[in-house]
């Protein structure tokens, strides 16, 4: 039987209210194998909150979002989804419980439509046709393509839009911009932002443009062998060149 707190038969597009802790990890211990990638990591996601995850290549940043949807081993700790232990809970109920994830692969259906992408995975809640189209008017317009007909930046805006067609209560991006050029970085960059700023959706984004990622999220976290080594407001980091610098060797 599935945990109540991943129950999809609650209303539609029932939130946790602004300030309840939506999604803990406690001490968690995890990797692929005998590898530990995530060591004694402890974190809070409060509702309505958007979190950068950063670091340097290989620090654990995609197995950190790879742990929270269930797709790596979990040697020690736990996690909770909405107060309840969803530590040995299969990645498909964590999905139907309102985790979305958009991987780092672009991964579009290629033999179906940028409409029946959307729609063959589309749960009740507010995130609708209409509202994935007036987040990404290009989608409206290539409406009838296949998937494999679209440039990078289209198929990324895509697998955001399709994410949010299941009508996640917490959505995880792992490198958004990765590959993109300027120009749809910006468009991709102000469409997160209306998601956090005026639709309230928590998220996590992994990215590895610092500046990007503190500019579109509300609290960051720096990540260092597999522990949280720095955890601050976004803005507060933006700020601080030093701290830019000494943590991730960039400047602001």
């Amino acid at each position: 039987m599935m945990d109540p707190a991943m129950d999809r038969t609650r209303p539609a597009g029932t939130a946790s209210p602004a300030g309840a802790v939506l999604l803990e990890l406690d001490h968690v211990d995890a990797g692929y194998g005998d590898a530990i990638v995530l060591e004694q990591l402890s974190l809070r996601i409060e509702a309505g909150r958007s979190l950068a995850v950063l670091g340097r290549n290989g620090v654990g940043k995609t197995t950190l979002l790879e742990t929270i949807v269930g797709n790596t081993r979990l040697m020690g700790g736990a996690l909770r989804w909405q107060g309840r232990d969803i530590t040995s809970m299969a990645p498909n109920q964590r999905a139907r419980g309102g985790i979305g994830w958009v991987p780092q692969e672009r991964e579009a259906f290629p033999s179906l439509t940028v409409q029946e992408n959307l729609t063959v995975v589309a749960c009740p809640g507010p995130w609708t046709l209409a509202r994935v189209y007036d987040l990404f008017p290009r989608l409206r317009e290539r409406r009838r393509n296949f998937g494999n007909e679209l440039s990078g930046g289209e198929q990324q805006m895509l697998v955001i839009a399709r994410a949010l067609m299941t009508n996640p209560k917490l959505l995880l991006l792992d490198e958004p911009m990765e590959g993109l050029a300027p120009i749809v970085v910006e468009e991709l960059s102000a469409a997160i932002r209306r998601l956090h700023d005026e639709e309230g959706l928590t998220s996590i984004v992994v990215e590895q443009h610092p500046i990007i990622a503190l500019a579109m999220t509300q609290d960051v976290i720096v990540l260092e062998r597999g522990q949280i080594i720095h955890h601050a407001p976004s803005a507060e980091l933006a700020r601080d060149g030093e701290a830019l610098d000494r943590l991730l060797g960039v400047t602001a």
